[in-house]
């Protein structure tokens, strides 16, 4: 299981910024489709010392998973609008700045 662990940690620790991935994103690129409460629950389990981008990986909507108005909430918001993602009512708008926005922008024109 460690393996899968790796896999996901590498998933969340490559996207760039100004960029955000969902939950079941990241466990489709770690190669675990399906599994995004897992990835949820492995960003509570970071090992110490290892640091991640965890700001940047939100619910398939786009929106910030903590409870709005709490001190990790907050983190959030402001981690993601320094490296310029537009967060709005706590939600960020994925095609725009999900890890794929480009290919969508690319194939629709969006």
């Amino acid at each position: 299981m460690q393996n899968s662990h790796d896999r996901v940690y590498a998933a969340i620790a490559a996207i760039p910024p100004g960029r955000v991935a969902s939950y079941g994103a990241i466990a489709a690129r770690a190669g675990l489709p399906g599994r995004a409460r897992l990835v949820g629950r492995l960003l509570g389990e970071v090992p110490d010392g290892m640091e991640l981008p965890w700001f940047r990986v939100l619910r398939a909507s786009g929106e910030i998973a903590l409870p709005k108005g709490s001190r990790g909430f907050r983190e959030q918001v402001r981690r993601l609008r320094a490296e310029g993602v537009e967060v709005k009512n706590g939600r960020v708008a994925l095609s725009a700045f999900g890890l794929d926005a480009n290919l969508d922008r690319a194939l629709w024109g969006m």
